[in-house]
């Protein structure tokens, strides 16, 4: 029995629905009848209540909506789960001055159609129409699952990143596929210093050696600066060119000045001009989820643009050091064409951003009419430089929504380089085999969304590697 009056109750809640718009009409036909007989003062204070009674409908009605919307974000009032039996009642005045009640419109299932199947309850107030499948009601993530369970958000497929974060993805991993324009400028100062020792002389009865014994010094910086422009093609392609422009100033310091090994004298040598200019072109194969990281491949060609090492000439610096002698003038390229493919990774732990890469540089070998370093002498070859392989890693750390820091570490292997006469076969160059390793410091600050400052600070950790490279760079999106 309490089953059967439970569906009636809905059904007369319908039925009742036409006559109490009926009633509302013609209380209100018969208030504006009754108001022709009053006074002014009359009359407003009457429409004053009318208003009063409006207002308290409306935010009724608002708290109607306020309830349905929690309700699909799967918290607030119940759903599904509601009384059958319970009405909604808004404070809207009928023809006796009570409260009509309202169909059950805050407890309307998310996505369930409204009673009757129409799309607006008979106030006229529009209620949320029946959701397809698969896609979410008034903008939101579904709420409820396959069995109407109320409170199951959907995850997000990829994470929301802060701009200090988003510009560690483009120092670290890779540009930004935004369909945009960055120009990236930067500056850098590369600092070497090696020593030698340099023996002139023979070996007597195979254990005294004859002769002098020099230890030689190069001091040399690097000053680099360079113009990266990057465009994203797609939502998952971007290209970019970069043109370094390059100032090289060496100082060599060697004894033997007036033949005594132990009087030093010195030299340096300046050169600029372009450097080797690069294009590449990145592709993002999987876009970073909350379980999955993002990972993008690269393709990177450099072109010989930069001035040649080879067949440079040595000369002698000093008139009074005969062991004083360095190219007449500095190199600001390789000489070779490579190709560089890569793989870079990144995952988002907010507020960590861990990344890693691998790359392998494939340097394509050329022929010189001459490689030679001695005065008078011609040597033509074929040069074939070690290929090279990259890899390194690292984690940032966002201090705020504009700051962040990270430190990573780079190593990069090549084998011994070689080469070739023309008519012979392939020699290695003795010494030529290298092995550089770098610890990486940086920061980044974001000054606005248009602009980013980035520095870094990196320290040799193998001879072959630079003791210290220090870095600017500011890139600016359009």
């Amino acid at each position: 029995m309490n089953s059967l009056s439970s569906k009636k109750v809905p059904r007369m809640a319908l039925a009742a629905i036409p006559a109490a718009v009926m009633l509302l009409a013609l209380s209100q036909e018969a208030s504006a009848q009754a108001l022709a007989g009053q006074s002014i003062e009359e009359r407003l204070n009457t429409l004053m209540r009318v208003v009063d009674e409006q207002q308290r409908q409306i935010h009724s009605l608002e708290r109607q909506v306020t309830n349905l919307e929690m309700s699909q974000r799967g918290r607030g009032v119940p759903g599904a789960g509601a009384s059958a039996g319970s009405e909604a009642v808004a404070e809207q005045p009928g023809a006796d001055g009570l409260p009509v009640p309202l169909p059950l419109l805050a407890q309307v299932s998310p996505g369930a159609p409204a009673t009757g199947g129409n799309t607006g309850t008979a106030t006229g107030v529009p209620v949320y129409p029946p959701t397809p499948a698969g896609s979410s009601a008034g903008g939101l993530p579904p709420a409820s699952d396959g069995s109407g369970a109320v409170g199951q958000t959907q995850k997000a497929a990829e994470p929301v990143r802060t701009q200090a974060e988003e510009a560690v993805v483009q120092r670290e991993h890779a540009p930004l596929f935004d369909h945009k324009l960055t120009m990236d400028w930067g500056i850098s100062d590369t600092y070497y210093d090696r020593r030698q020792l340099q023996l002139s002389g023979f070996l007597a009865l195979d254990a005294i050696f004859l002769g002098n014994i020099n230890l030689g010094e190069t001091k040399s910086h690097q000053v680099m600066a360079d113009l990266d422009t990057r465009y994203g093609l797609t939502d998952r392609m971007s290209v970019d060119v970069d043109v370094p422009y390059i100032y090289r100033h060496s100082n060599f310091i060697v004894g033997g000045a007036g033949g005594a090994a132990s009087t030093m004298s010195d030299a340096s040598v300046n050169g600029s001009n372009i450097g080797d200019v690069n294009f590449g072109i990145y592709y993002q194969f999987l876009k970073e989820t909350n379980s999955l990281p993002d990972v993008v491949g690269s393709l990177r060609i450099k072109a010989p643009t930069g001035t040649s090492p080879f067949g440079e000439k040595l000369v002698q610096l000093d008139a009074n050091n005969t062991n004083l002698v360095a190219p007449g003038k500095l190199p600001t390229g390789t000489g070779f064409w490579n190709i560089t493919a890569g793989v870079s990774l990144l995952k988002t732990y907010d507020p960590v951003v861990l990344f890693g890469s691998l790359s392998y540089t494939y340097n394509v070998a050329r022929s010189f009419a001459d490689i030679s370093s001695v005065q008078g002498q011609t040597q033509p070859a074929t040069v074939k430089l070690g290929d090279i392989v990259q890899f390194g890693g690292g984690v940032a750390l966002a201090f705020s929504d504009k700051d962040s820091a990270s430190i990573s570490y780079t190593m990069a292997l090549a084998p011994e380089s070689k080469t070739r006469a023309p008519g012979g076969s392939y020699e290695k160059v003795p010494g030529s085999e290298t092995t550089a390793a770098a610890l990486n410091f940086g920061l980044n600050h974001v000054v606005n969304k248009h602009l980013t400052i980035n520095g870094s600070v990196s320290v040799g950790l193998t001879p072959d590697a630079p003791n210290f490279v220090v870095g600017m760079r500011f890139p600016y999106t359009f």
